[in-house]
């Protein structure tokens, strides 16, 4: 990787000269790479292809067994002082265990120096998490600690006998008094209720006694454990303070530039966002890494790129090669300081896309429509845009009890929804969609070959907390979500697919098309787990229901425009 005066500034190896350059930065959230960010990141991979000073499990080489891990990079591509172009380098997080490496812009924060406060803090915690090991297993402690737990055993199974034998108790003399009542005489029957009730008392006492003797073990042996507890719990104390006081102090150390000169650490740039702790991991990503290395060389920032590099993650979509977006969870607030005075591209998000896109009626009645929703045309208002199928139904029913979208497609995919008119119509109708009792098929394209005819997909699915909407497979608190499919046709390098949910989960289409543990193929154009195209190609094409208020069975279909 060639390099100019500057450290790390890297000229491009093609010419360049014919390249319009970009009349705004790239907003980093949505983004199509613009050609010198392209060809940086080509002459980046070359690099990453051929270079032979460190190693990296990315998962790339054919039968390698090894743990591989895929990699987040990014290109930033600047102008110095002189004017001349050339691109900066990064990788998120450590790579090849190490923050530093040749051709790569320095972490923001080094916190693995030598001597450095965090390494001398992680110290005092191991030293503190090692005696906190050593002290619960310790004999007496694992002894004290088992008799304190046995006799809470006891005390609960025999808590659980005692109101089963109490309700058996009552229920054997409420028995025989009902019995009794017209066999004895006044005074005899008295009698008995004057036994029946001391039998009560007493079943009572004994057991409240028998409470009484296994709380007082119970305090016996905690008594015992007291001492041995109270030096773990103090350590334990102490090793969440050091933490917290560590973890503070990092955040303090994470400082960030913007092109004002302006400096803002990770506690003051996440102060008044919705989460003010900064989740793990802030401020490792290329982005921040790149901008902050361009402010503190003074190197103008034109375009800015990154790129997945190696075998997907587990839960998330990550494509070898693919470019994707700023995590929004950390980035954004990062970012968001970083950019601030300068020209950024316009926010894609706060555009109304599908302003113009008409929303065709396929049927209705004094109780419901069939609509045809048109691609990038939003199912309900947004944040920002308000136009949406919900919206435009307002205008077109000013007096109707509703209109209530009965369930939602992504802005991205278009096809056939279902509007009550009313609130019981909508009930009635969403009540189909918990009963699973609605069939809905949907039609694709795959940006690739499926070399089977059809299937089904299980991957349980949750949010992606760190970057909102992606969802990402999660097996211990993800949601059941299951897909079956069947190929339809295939071409040279795409297949035509229909997908058949048998539940609804969030983008599970989408997923389960692209992730690995799936169909492995993205859906043509899915900007989100796959490449940008014109549009996303996927398309909600049928629908089979019962009719809210006639119980009429109703079919539509509607073919893609794909």
């Amino acid at each position: 990787m060639n390099k100019n005066k500057t450290p790390l500034f890297t000229k491009f190896k093609q010419d360049i000269s014919s390249i319009e350059l970009p009349d705004k930065f790239t907003f980093p959230f949505y983004y199509q790479a613009h050609e010198l960010s392209k060809l940086a990141a080509q002459e980046l991979q070359h690099h990453l292809t051929h270079q032979t000073d460190w190693e990296h499990p990315f998962g790339l080489k054919p039968n390698d067994k090894t743990e591989a891990e895929g990699k987040m990079f990014g290109v930033l591509v600047i102008q110095n002082k002189e004017g001349e172009l050339g691109y900066l380098s990064a990788f998120s997080g450590k790579l090849a265990e190490s923050n530093h490496l040749p051709g790569f812009v320095p972490p923001v924060f080094d916190m693995l120096v030598d001597g450095s406060f965090f390494l001398n803090g992680m110290e005092e915690l191991r030293v503190l998490n090692a005696q906190v090991k050593r002290l619960s297993n310790d004999v007496e402690f694992v002894k004290f600690t088992e008799e304190v737990k046995i006799e809470k055993d006891k005390l609960i199974a025999e808590e659980k006998e005692a109101k089963q034998q109490l309700k058996i108790g009552k229920a054997t003399r409420d028995a025989e008094r009902t019995l009794k009542e017209t066999k004895l005489d006044a005074t005899d029957y008295q009698a008995l209720l004057e036994k029946l009730k001391m039998d009560s008392m007493r079943q009572k006492f004994y057991y409240r006694e028998l409470a009484h003797y296994r709380k007082a073990r119970i305090k016996k042996a905690e008594k015992k454990l007291a001492p041995k507890k109270k030096v773990i719990d103090t350590l334990k104390e102490e090793r969440k303070r050091k933490s917290n006081n560590l973890q503070k102090q990092l955040f303090e150390h994470y400082s960030f530039l913007n092109t004002k000169g302006d400096r803002k650490n990770l506690l003051e740039i996440f102060k008044n966002t919705a989460n003010p702790i900064p989740p793990g991991g802030s401020g490792e990503c290329a982005a921040p890494k790149l901008l902050q290395y361009a402010f503190l060389n003074k190197l103008k920032p034109i375009a800015m790129a990154e790129f997945w590099w190696g075998k997907s993650l587990k839960s998330k979509v990550r494509k070898h090669k693919n470019y994707y977006p700023a995590c929004m969870g950390k980035c954004f607030p990062i970012l968001s300081h970083m950019l601030k005075g300068m020209l950024v591209d316009e926010n894609p998000f706060h555009k109304n896309i599908g302003i113009d896109r008409p929303l065709k009626i396929i049927y209705e009645d004094d109780y419901m429509l069939v609509v045809n929703k048109p691609p990038e045309l939003l199912s309900v208002p947004g944040k920002v845009v308000q136009d949406s199928v919900f919206m435009r139904m307002k205008l077109k029913l000013p007096t109707a009890t509703g209109p209530l979208v009965v369930h939602r497609l992504d802005q991205s995919t278009s096809g056939i929804m279902l509007v009550a008119k009313t609130k019981d119509m909508y009930k009635i109708l969403q009540s189909q969609f918990i009963k699973r009792s609605i069939k809905k098929h949907y039609t694709a394209i795959l940006d690739g070959i499926i070399k089977e005819d059809e299937g089904t997909i299980s991957l349980p699915l949750r949010v992606d907390f760190e970057d909102r909407p992606r969802q990402l497979v999660c097996y211990e608190y993800g949601k059941s979500a299951k897909t079956k499919w069947k190929v339809v046709s295939r071409t040279a390098a795409q297949t035509r697919i229909h997908f058949y949910p048998i539940t609804g989960r969030t983008h599970q289409l989408r997923v389960h098309a692209a992730h690995p543990l799936g169909l492995n193929t993205p859906i043509l154009g899915d900007d989100l787990y796959g490449t940008m195209d014109k549009r996303l190609h996927l398309h909600a094409t049928s629908i089979s229901f019962t009719h809210p208020y006639t119980k009429e069975e109703m079919h539509f279909t509607e073919p893609p425009e794909f």
